[in-house]
């Protein structure tokens, strides 16, 4: 009788020889690691350099901010589950003589641009700090660009789930002669799959204190808000201009102030608050077919001013209507707790430590019989 006898594999060598588990591993890492892991062997540089593998891991990313000190020293602030380490610390490798500062991030690559200087145009550039990649974006050069052209507003675009190419989008003035007397403005997008600018539509006009580098990028469509509550979208698919629909809200604008606007899990929000001196405002969230502003929470942070008095000013300061030191940084919701991050200045000497990480289920004044 013949007797056969299974000699099972060591784990280490069952572990190798199961891809859907490594990769599994390998989601759950930061994108340093990854980098590392990539010399471990040649099964392991294929699999973190396939682009499906890349997509899927761009998508299971957790949101986190980017904090950008007077040192130029980088710290990161992650918002999710996945270990954390800082992708990057500084931006040393630019080698930029003016300096430079990050504008945004979007899906792993960074905007950044050089410091102003007289007589100088800003250099941009799109960079991947994980790998220390980086292309200087050449000056927009379609019709009515020359050395007069001012730029009001640079904005990346990327979406690895849907093409491995970046957009960058561009706001500029364009030339007298090639449009009407109230249109100012002129879209010119940059594609990373042909390098090269073009034009984007016709110019168009825009509100008179519409500011259009403080853009929020959501589901593909860059949005601007103005001081006195204009709205104004831009859908980089399919580069048409839409409006965003107004808050419901009868206060006059001068008594409103817009302290948050941003996007985080596919979810757009915004904060304003009424009057001065008041530890109350609600947070609002764009609906899905943009169709109204939807009051989510209302807060209040009396007890966070109670726990660090330090808040409040000891002195009126005539230029910043802010009663209470601090700013909105961060809303993010998930499926357990939607979380508030504030930074209240000068608690600390570190930046990073300077910051609150609220629940806005437990500040949520409807929550509270």
């Amino acid at each position: 009788m013949l007797l056969l006898l299974w000699d099972p594999l060591p784990p280490a060598e069952a572990v190798s020889g199961n891809q859907d588990l490594i990769t599994d591993i390998l989601l759950r890492l930061p994108v340093n690691s990854l980098l590392r892991l990539k010399c471990v062997s040649k099964q392991w540089l294929f699999l973190i350099s396939d682009p499906q593998f890349s997509r899927y891991y761009s998508s299971l990313a957790s949101a986190g901010i980017i904090l950008c000190g007077t040192t130029g020293l980088i710290d990161h602030v992650s918002c999710g589950r996945r270990n954390s380490e800082p992708p990057f610390t500084s931006l040393g490798f630019l080698n930029d003589s003016a300096g430079t500062k990050i504008l945004q991030s979007c899906n792993g690559l960074v905007l950044c641009c050089s410091f102003f200087e007289l007589g100088k145009s800003r250099n941009y550039y799109i960079c991947n700090p994980s790998t220390k990649k980086l292309l200087m974006l050449p000056p927009p050069s379609a019709k009515g660009c020359d050395e007069s052209t001012t730029i009001f507003g640079v904005h990346l675009y990327f979406d690895p789930c849907k093409s491995p190419h970046y957009q960058v989008v561009c706001v500029r003035n364009c030339a007298p002669s090639s449009a009407a007397a109230n249109d100012h403005y002129q879209i010119e997008i940059y594609s990373s799959e042909t390098r090269t600018w073009r034009l984007s539509g016709s110019p168009f006009s825009a509100p008179f204190d519409m500011v259009f580098d403080n853009g929020v990028l959501w589901n593909g469509t860059l949005h601007w808000i103005s001081p006195t509550g204009a709205s104004l979208c831009f859908d980089i698919v399919q580069e048409q201009f839409g409006e965003m629909p107004s808050l419901p809200s009868n206060d006059k604008w001068s008594k409103r102030r817009l302290r948050y606007f941003g996007e985080s899990g596919g979810h757009l929000h915004l904060i304003e608050i009424h009057g001065s001196g008041t530890t109350q405002f609600q947070v609002f969230e764009m609906a899905k077919d943009y169709s109204s502003w939807i009051p989510k929470y209302q807060i209040d942070l009396a007890a966070i001013v109670n726990a660090y008095p330090e808040m409040a000013r000891s002195y009126p300061d005539s230029h910043d209507t802010r009663f209470y030191l601090f700013s909105i940084l961060f809303v993010q919701e998930n499926e357990e707790d939607s979380l508030l991050l504030l930074h209240i200045p000068g608690i600390l000497e570190n930046c990073a430590e300077d910051l609150l990480c609220l629940s806005l289920m437990a500040l949520n004044m409807n929550n509270q019989g």
